[in-house]
């Protein structure tokens, strides 16, 4: 192997699954270690119970998700240096001679199903043994399978239009491909933005009107404080798939949906529901979801630009095990490696939005109780299980929230 590329794309990758283990293990002795007490903080609201849960929970969360590392490591390796993705890319182009766009498209659909087919025992382990186990799964085979199809269904129709789009521009549209590929893909996600809430969530989950008028009165007065207009207020039935209860806003514009799964109506409050929208609102209100939609489509400008800079080079071909050098290729390498190669970057990320629920917090405070906001998040994290005590360089690396111990403290002197 004399290329250089394949060299640091080794090193890379041997890095950042080496830290996915390190900071695994970490998490696993420091939440073992801290199983038999409560913290103070919660000591009075936690039984020891659901606390040990949350910690066992946690590991066997962990544990999964370091087998999904090596996993993820040893598919990575097969497809490029292993020569998978060329070999492919040969049957491919026997089967679809001087088709170029065809051939691109069937080879990364090809590709991403492959990858799909070998993650899928990983996904149906985790609900159906993981999940099941700790009593948090309530789907069933048949709605597994149902989801499945469904989801295949929407990436053949909204996907494949989009990649064939894209192989297209990148052929047609001379040096500055790039850029128009990444006009569309901002106008894709925007568009995207107004179909989920309206047509493809209710696709897999029911909406219903909230009906406790109780609680209607008071969202609706939260909302007139807050200056805020939605097209509905909607309980879905989340509990047909998990225990796991949650609240959000979906889509944007005049499209803009408050959901809320029924498990969370059913275990909170009318108060404490009413302060968990306070936060959601201020995300909202704070200018969040643009903040994030705007680094998102700099981060794939930038990754465009650097894809745009590659695809004329040779050895980013050969050091990923490739000879056949095409565009629709060069994607593909691209978007296989672009994690490995950005993965010390996920730190930014976590720390960008824990700002963001810190702010968001805060603005839940003035406009409800901040009492009401400290249970119900107590409650959340014992029904959901989360742990109270994270290892703290394995939160500061992937947590998009921040401990439950520090949130709490922040809460209770607001």
């Amino acid at each position: 192997m004399s290329n250089a590329f394949a060299w640091v794309f080794l090193a890379a990758l041997a890095a950042a699954s080496a830290t996915r283990l390190w900071l695994a293990l970490r998490q696993m002795r420091h939440v073992r270690a801290h199983r038999d007490a409560v913290p103070a903080t919660f000591a009075a609201t936690i039984p020891l119970e659901a606390h040990q849960k949350a910690a066992d929970y946690t590991v066997a969360k962990v544990k999964l998700g370091m087998f999904d590392a090596v996993l993820d490591a040893v598919v990575l390796l097969a497809l490029t240096l292993g020569g998978l993705v060329q070999w492919l890319a040969v049957q491919w182009d026997r089967l679809l001679p001087a088709q170029p766009l065809w051939h691109g498209a069937a080879l990364i659909v090809s590709v991403f199903v492959l990858q799909s087919a070998i993650g899928l025992p990983l996904s149906l382990y985790r609900i159906f043994s993981v999940e099941q186990r700790f009593g948090f799964n309530r789907m069933t085979v048949k709605l597994f399978i149902i989801d499945v199809l469904k989801g295949i269904a929407l990436a053949a129709v909204l996907g494949i239009p989009l990649l064939l789009a894209v192989l297209w521009l990148m052929g047609a549209a001379g040096s500055y491909w790039w850029l128009w590929v990444w006009a569309v893909l901002v106008g894709f996600s925007l568009f995207m933005q107004l179909i989920i809430p309206t047509f493809i969530m209710p696709w897999f989950n029911k909406f219903s009107p909230l009906q406790d008028p109780r609680l209607v009165q008071r969202v609706e007065q939260l909302l007139a404080r807050c200056g805020f207009r939605s097209r509905g207020l909607y309980v879905m039935d989340g509990s047909k798939r998990s225990a796991h209860g949650n609240a959000f806003f979906a889509g944007f514009g005049a499209s803009k949906r408050i959901v809320l799964f029924d498990t969370l109506v059913e275990r909170l409050e009318p108060t404490e529901v009413e302060a968990v929208l306070a936060h959601e609102l201020g995300h909202y209100k704070l200018n969040h979801i643009k903040q994030r939609l705007a680094v998102s489509f700099a981060s794939s400008l930038a990754g465009l630009f650097i894809l745009g800079l590659l695809v004329a080079q040779p050895w980013f071909y050969e050091g990923l095990g490739v000879q056949m050098q095409t565009l629709p290729v060069a994607l593909l390498l691209f978007m296989l490696v672009s994690s490995t190669f950005g993965f010390f970057l996920s730190p930014l990320a976590s720390v960008f939005s824990r700002r963001h629920e810190f702010e968001a917090d805060v603005y839940a405070t003035q406009h409800a109780r901040a009492a009401d906001l400290v249970e119900a998040l107590v409650k959340l994290y014992k029904d959901n299980a989360a742990t109270l005590t994270p290892d703290p360089l394995h939160s500061a690396f992937y947590d998009s929230h921040p401990p439950a111990a520090t949130r709490i403290a922040r809460l209770r002197t607001a």
